[in-house]
């Protein structure tokens, strides 16, 4: 077994609970990790035999853009994307950040993390 992450990724997106927080954006940022078989990949150098970084980065890019109003749904949707594509990664962890919530006081960042296995 191995482990793949893209840490410290940022997105200026439209997600929130709020129509306001639709409207103008904010900052967030996802992390993702990926356990799967790492033993083919190693062997035989070959990139078609792992989980490709820039097609995880494409999977997460093309849902940030979709806006939602819970981080928890955006998060399972990004774990939703990743085993349609890579079915054989056997389990998605996904920490999803909101900067600066809208909470009426200083908070650096809101975060949902989801893990699930398969």
């Amino acid at each position: 077994m191995g482990l793949i992450a893209l840490e410290g990724m940022e997105f200026f997106a439209f997600h929130g609970f709020y129509d306001e927080e639709q409207r103008i954006g904010n900052k967030y940022g996802i992390d993702l990790t990926i356990k799967t078989d790492l033993r083919r990949a190693a062997e035989s150098d070959n990139l078609e035999e792992t989980v490709n970084y820039e097609i995880l980065y494409a999977l997460v890019l093309e849902e940030m853009k979709t806006p939602a109003r819970l981080l928890e749904h955006l998060g399972h949707r990004i774990i939703d994307r990743v085993y349609d594509r890579f079915p054989f990664v056997q389990s998605v962890k996904v920490n999803v950040y909101k900067f600066n919530p809208p909470l009426g006081g200083i908070c650096k960042w809101a975060k949902v993390s989801l893990e699930e296995a398969r």
